[in-house]
């Protein structure tokens, strides 16, 4: 090692060089001058560190995980047909209604005229959960408090302890099934019917959708500190009925909602602000929407014309896959407890679809098999 060589190449031969190249052009002549100026200077000695030969070629990269997660999305397929498909004779045909709901115990739950049926989707049995009287029915939703409200109840909500519900009076109510006096808070704000309503993940916010054509936004929090039930957000970019409403998993602030026959749009919504983020024109009746817990994904139902379930990329929105399997209206879906199957529900027929299930497991189409809801 010459520290002195160093020293100079670090201090002042950088700037020979550059006087060098303001003052000579090149021509033979003045390279051989500067060749003979390298000798007498020493300078026509190998690069410090160079490599004598090729530089070592890089450690191979591990890309299993690159290369699992790559051919997870080559082969995502979506079955195009339904994996059980149900008969549910009494279904109400009623878009305003919410009569399914898929429990966290793998109950699968469904109001057919005067009773409500639960379906275990682990042994495929059925039993009667409950029946009502004609004067009583039919069910228009899966649970009535006789208390609160003046009309029937269209939808309903679970926030932890507190039941929230949606009622044909326009009022919404928070209640307390552990105390006497169960009602809590109440929410006006709706004009018409409430057929919608989705509590955030975090037990905060409340989305409420109704025939009105409007989309509340709630904020419980504040009903909290200073016993307020204003409205957060008030949205009236619908032209139709808002029933159905998902609050998007990997973005807390964000909410999508569905409108109606007349509207036909999933809209995106931030409801910090209460902008919209993005309208898509899906062509159809928008009933119901699901987000898929492990993909950016998107499910929605749609009546007429279509009839459809559709499987959106988000925030692409393109169309992943069409499933048609119903010959009426799509009504009602609800999510199985491990996110990966859905059940839809129109006319007289529920189907159980693999939809969000896991591509590494996905199987050959089948023919989907039938069996009767109720014995």
């Amino acid at each position: 090692m010459d520290f002195d060589y160093a020293h100079y190449m670090l201090t002042e031969g950088w700037k020979e060089k550059k006087r060098e190249k303001e003052k000579f052009q090149y021509s033979p002549l003045k390279e051989a001058y500067r060749k003979r100026l390298k000798e007498a200077f020493g300078m026509n000695r190998p690069r410090i560190l160079a490599f004598s030969n090729k530089p070592p070629a890089p450690l191979p990269l591990d890309t299993s995980a690159l290369e699992a997660v790559s051919l997870r999305r080559r082969i995502r397929r979506v079955p195009q047909t339904s994996e059980r498909t149900l008969d549910c004779p009494g279904l109400i045909d009623d878009y305003y209604l919410n009569l399914l709901d898929w429990g966290k115990n793998n109950f699968l739950a469904i109001a057919l005229e005067n009773t409500v049926y639960l379906w275990d989707a682990s042994t495929n049995t059925v039993r009667d959960l409950v029946t009502v009287s004609d004067d009583e029915g039919p069910i228009t939703s899966l649970r009535t408090l006789r208390e609160g409200h003046q009309a029937c109840i269209c939808s309903l909500a679970w926030n932890s302890k507190i039941l929230t519900t949606g009622s044909a009076d326009s009022r919404i109510i928070n209640n307390d099934l552990r105390v006497r006096s169960h009602i809590v808070e109440t929410y006006r704000g709706h004009r018409r019917e409430v057929c919608g309503l989705k509590w955030s993940p975090s037990g905060r916010y409340l989305a409420s959708g109704g025939n009105d054509n409007l989309l509340h936004i709630w904020d419980r929090s504040m009903a909290r500190i200073n016993s307020s039930t204003q409205w957060l957000h008030r949205i009236q970019n619908h032209t139709a009925t808002v029933k159905a409403l998902a609050w998007c998993p990997f973005q807390s602030s964000m909410l999508a909602s569905g409108g109606g026959m007349n509207d036909q749009c999933i809209k995106f919504w931030n409801i910090n602000t209460g902008a919209c983020l993005n309208s898509v024109n899906t062509g159809s009746q928008v009933s119901a929407l699901i987000w898929s817990n492990n993909e950016h994904e998107l499910l929605s139902s749609h009546g007429l014309p279509d009839n459809s379930l559709v499987l959106w990329n988000y925030p692409s929105m393109l169309q992943m896959a069409e499933l048609s399997g119903h010959t009426s209206r799509i009504l009602f879906m609800s999510q199985s407890p491990d996110g990966l199957a859905v059940a839809s529900a129109g006319g007289e027929t529920l189907q159980i679809w693999n939809v969000f299930g896991n591509p590494d497991q996905a199987t050959p189409k089948k023919e989907a098999t039938r069996e009767p809801f109720a014995h």
